[in-house]
């Protein structure tokens, strides 16, 4: 695909807090109140916080004691994903009322491609309207959205004015919009990078726009040419209807900690059994076995064989997991193990869209 940037109406929908709002919606005693889905008071991580416990700052990924000490006046419940799954399947029900390009990031999130819609509607603005007057209507629950030529651009718009907003960003304000913005927005840019941009005196994009492409690939390896593109506005990625899983996996965190490998057989057995039903239902096998460890002091480890085959069953992911495993001696007791499969045999098939350009 060459570079040349292909405008397309690309709207990004994500739900707000989406977990914690429907465990609100389902038991109205919870509403108004600092709520996290996932973890206890003495174990386990928040999968989801609502707004009123982010004002805390409660967040996922944060051990729910931790949480509890940010806000003593937390709410734990137990996710409940089949209830997650059903909601989910009502959302995206409505987004293929607009269009059939609607590619899934997860159950709260996807980017739907509106430059030729089931509407005949040339405004992404005002469908993104509808589309998330229609969610609360027929659902229940919020949602923002992201409007923009692309999906990197619409991914950022989307979180712009959360919750309950959307923000478009049209063709002529896109490299305004860009240079203005705090490298740190910058979806893609995690933690790591952004330190090592701020070294080299990469703070907003403008500063990321000032240097060349030689720079960036010299400093930043094969991510420089990516960054270089995206803050001119240039993401050529289309929107994928069958989204191409990189890995799959199982975890489970127990109630107590673990200090005996012993004892870890047989929940890694479990864990193989989950990961393998996941693989068989979408027939997906893979080469890669990655052994996840956390540890009681919430470090987390990873160990990793590949083999010269493919593999789905229990078995076999089993004895691979084992062998990592007993690679090599624990540092503490454990707080988690997960099983995943990388290097899977999907088949990545590519497309060229080119679009025309049409107003916002």
């Amino acid at each position: 695909m060459c570079e040349e940037n292909i405008q397309r109406k690309i709207i990004h929908v994500d739900m707000d807090a989406f977990y914690a709002s429907v465990e609100q919606m389902d038991n109205p005693e919870l509403k108004g109140k600092p709520l996290a889905v996932g973890g206890s008071e003495t174990r386990g991580v928040v999968s989801a916080a609502s707004y009123e416990a982010r004002k805390y700052g409660v967040r996922s990924a944060m051990s729910g004691i931790q949480a509890k000490r940010n806000c003593p006046e937390l709410i734990f419940v137990k996710p409940r994903f089949e209830r997650y799954q059903e909601i989910s399947k009502k959302i995206r029900k409505i987004f293929l009322d607009y269009t059939d390009l609607v590619e899934p990031l997860s159950l709260d999130e996807a980017y739907l491609d509106v430059t030729q819609n089931k509407k005949g509607n040339p405004s992404a603005t005002l469908i993104a309207q509808e589309i998330r007057k229609r969610i609360f209507e027929e659902v229940g629950l919020t949602a923002s959205a992201g409007i923009s030529i692309n999906k990197f651009v619409a991914k950022i718009a989307s979180d712009y004015n959360k919750p309950n907003g959307q923000k478009t960003v049209n063709p002529d304000e896109v490299v305004d919009f860009l240079e203005q913005l705090d490298i740190k927005k910058f979806y893609g840019i995690g933690k790591v990078t952004k330190e090592k941009m701020y070294k080299h005196g990469i703070f907003t994009g403008k500063d990321l726009k000032s240097k060349s492409k030689e720079y960036l690939e010299q400093h930043f390896g094969k991510s420089g040419k990516f960054y270089y593109n995206i803050v001119r506005g240039i993401h050529n990625s289309e929107v994928k209807t069958n989204r191409i899983s990189k890995s799959v996996g199982a975890e489970h965190t127990f109630n107590e900690n673990l200090t005996s490998e012993i004892f870890m057989l047989e929940k890694l057995e479990r864990i193989a059994s989950e990961l393998e039903r996941r693989l068989k239902k979408h027939s997906i096998s893979g080469k890669t076995v990655t052994l996840k460890i956390k540890y009681s002091d919430f470090t987390t480890q990873t160990r990793s064989k590949t083999l010269p085959y493919f593999i789905s069953d229990k078995g076999l992911i089993l004895e691979t997991a084992k062998e990592l495993l007993y690679q090599d001696r624990m540092k503490e007791s454990v707080r988690l193990l997960g099983i995943s499969l990388n290097n899977l045999n999907t088949e990545i098939k590519k497309t060229v869209v080119v679009q025309l350009r049409f107003e916002f």
